[in-house]
């Protein structure tokens, strides 16, 4: 009796806000659709997304949403976190984010196009794309390609797992493939380490303070020193631990900040994902819809390329 080998998926999950921004600026504001809106954040994340599956053959592709891009659980516990990001405060839902005008209208139609292709598009409410991701990487059985230009996803590298991280460096065409190996040269953690090392250097970009007086260099000495956060604390409360006397100080009062930091920097690994299909469609789930779509908004060569891609 011949034996059956289960083929393992390789699921490519996007930070999709993350790669429409990096489109946004990397794609002329001339390119526009007939009637003169600009639309190239629509059809860089169009050319992005052909490339990597040119390149990297995924078999499952999610592209994960903020749903909410400063959940307030995690403002709860720090009140700065993304704060100097928010371009106005709202009761009723998320506050709203500082976007470009011209990014702004581009957003649902990139949703559109995307549920027209059929290509999986998942957020949950009180959710960032990260915390989604973090969820799909952890119920995954095979290995998993995280596409993003947000270094905070690096905590989810895993080697055992086959979890790595794909950071563009220009586009999507040059990539840091980012591995356990990669991160211990760059930064000597692996991915859990790196979220212990993201909090205690702190983020100004995500309004996160850190520890004062700890960068990246000495968070990375003392991880190696004592292993983790709890190691690291555990050691400020012993005297004969190789810490000094400004660390020792400066850690005791930042303990009311880390006993909430590390629920604010580690994703969510418990989001309750809708059930999608999350496999590589070969031809658009709606046609018609999309064949509109293409017509208003002028998207050419950049979804054509894609449907060709797809459909090999």
């Amino acid at each position: 009796m011949r034996s059956v080998t289960a083929q393992t998926r390789r699921l490519m999950l996007l930070d999709t806000a993350s790669l429409y921004f990096r489109a946004y600026f990397g794609v002329p504001e001339s390119v526009k659709a007939p009637d003169g809106t600009p639309v190239n954040a629509v059809r860089g994340l169009l050319e992005f997304i052909d490339r990597l599956v040119k390149d990297h053959r995924p078999d499952d592709l999610v592209a994960c949403m903020d749903a909410d891009w400063r959940p307030q659980w995690r403002v709860d516990l720090i009140p700065s976190y993304k704060a100097h990001r928010v371009a106005a405060l709202t009761e009723t839902g998320p506050d709203e984010e500082e976007v470009p005008d011209t990014l702004s209208p581009q957003v649902p139609v990139i949703e559109e196009v995307l549920d027209a292709l059929g290509i999986a598009r998942v957020g949950v409410a009180g959710y960032e794309a990260d915390d989604v991701i973090g969820t799909f990487t952890g119920r995954a059985s095979g290995p998993v390609d995280i596409v993003t230009g947000d270094r905070d996803l690096y905590q989810l590298v895993d080697d055992e797992q086959g979890v790595r991280v794909l950071y563009p460096l220009k586009g999507v065409g040059t990539l840091q493939l980012t591995d356990e190996a990669w991160l211990r040269e760059k930064y000597g953690v692996d991915g859990p380490g790196y979220a212990d090392l993201a909090l205690l250097r702190g983020d100004p970009s995500d309004g996160l303070p850190g520890v004062p007086g700890i960068g990246e260099k000495t968070a990375a000495k003392l991880l190696a020193e004592f292993g983790d956060l709890a190691g690291i604390m555990a050691a400020v409360e012993d005297p004969k631990a190789k810490l000094t006397p400004s660390q020792r100080k400066r850690l005791d009062e930042s303990r009311p900040y880390i006993a909430v930091a590390p629920t604010v920097v580690k994703v969510a690994g418990d989001v309750p994902l809708p059930a999608v299909d999350p496999a590589l469609p070969h031809a658009p789930r709606h046609p018609a819809a999309l064949d509109e779509l293409a017509a208003r908004w002028g998207l050419g060569g950049s979804l054509n390329r894609l449907l060709t891609t797809l459909e090999a």
